[in-house]
């Protein structure tokens, strides 16, 4: 008995078949002029021959696209045969990626953002730059300050890691020789790594802590800096304020201006968080992301720059005075390419 109805429900009447089959026809025939249009100016672009398509049909290009996808929309409702809606579905996707797809590899996103897409979104957050700044000089001033009214505050600043024996009251051999090199990279190398690593680490907490408003990046920026302060505080104290100087400047210039754009990149984010403006939050978060991404990407690109410096030049260079030219030439560079390079043509019109 159960086979017999399974045997009845198996079999299709020859009269469904031809009407499934004439709606097909039916379905294909009124809308295959528009797919052959879009599959024809498909193709020329893929070919990277743009100039071939007519005004008409590069103007009409958006709405052949809509009516494609809502055919494959209906042909998988419908259950039309499978060879046209494989079709629609590579010509959809095709389509989909002339149309939206990204518009330039990876060479062309780099000659975008070193030629003006970068400096560009610095200069976009300019009003946060300012603030992660103040912030910054204010937190070393404090530090500063602490330590030399109480020096117990440098032990509560300063993780003991970091400091290597670099702590108030060292001698002034023992500060001298984290700034000389004599050979043996031991001491100085451990001390630069540690202060590489800790502001490698800082930038990114700065920037990931930015959702929360961007309280918490302002705290972390004076914290570091009060490291800084404390640390700036003992080799002055010792007499070896302006030693200690070149020695940071040398890759400092761009490390500590890297953190400064990580923070301002985090501030902005929370900052549009609280006050979006006239636009909804949604789309002030889009803009403001797609900002602070590219100055991070930015900052990225420069800590691997200050590692460089870090690893290679500081340690050749003996005289203070060529590490200050070093340093102030970095920083020069750096600013000259923020103020300087303008926005590329064809970014025209981005957020």
């Amino acid at each position: 008995m159960a086979l017999a109805l399974f045997r009845k429900a198996e079999i299709v009447p020859p009269a469904d078949i031809e009407a499934a089959s004439l709606r097909s026809d039916r379905f294909r025939l009124e809308r295959e002029v528009d797919w052959q249009r879009l599959d024809a100016i498909v193709t020329a672009l893929e070919k990277g021959r743009p100039r071939a398509i007519s005004d008409d049909d590069l103007l009409d290009l958006p709405v052949l696209y809509r009516k494609t996808a809502s055919s494959l929309a209906v042909a998988r409702e419908t259950s039309l045969d499978a060879a046209a809606l494989d079709y629609l579905e590579a010509l959809v996707r095709r389509a989909w990626f002339q149309i939206y797809g990204p518009r330039v590899g990876f060479i062309g996103w780099l000659r975008r953002f070193f030629g003006g897409g970068w400096s560009t979104s610095v200069r976009a957050i300019w009003l946060d730059i300012c603030i992660a700044l103040a912030v910054s000089v204010a937190g070393a001033l404090v530090g500063w300050l602490l330590v030399a009214r109480d020096q117990e505050w440098f032990y509560a600043l300063v993780p003991a890691g970091m400091a290597q024996g670099r702590v108030p009251g060292a001698s002034r051999e023992v500060l001298q020789e984290a700034l000389t090199h004599d050979g043996s990279t031991e001491g100085l190398t451990t001390f630069a790594a540690s202060l590489f690593s800790n502001n490698t680490g800082v930038a990114i907490m700065a920037f990931a802590l930015g959702f929360a408003f961007g309280v918490p990046t302002l705290l972390l920026l004076v914290y570091n800096m009060a490291l800084l302060g404390a640390m700036l505080w003992v080799f002055h104290d010792a007499g070896l304020g302006y030693e200690f100087g070149g020695w940071l400047s040398v890759h400092g210039t761009t490390e500590l201006l890297a953190i400064v754009l990580a923070g301002a990149a985090g501030l902005h984010v929370g900052r549009t968080m609280a006050f979006p403006g006239e636009r909804s939050i949604l789309a002030a978060m889009q803009a403001a992301g797609l900002r602070a991404a590219q100055v991070m990407a930015g900052v990225a690109l420069m800590l691997v720059v200050a590692g460089l410096l870090e690893g290679y030049a500081r340690q050749l260079v003996e005289s203070t005075e060529i590490k200050y030219v070093i340093g102030g030439f970095m920083l020069t560079l750096w600013v000259l390419y923020f103020l300087g390079m303008m926005r590329p043509p064809e970014s025209e019109g981005e957020a």
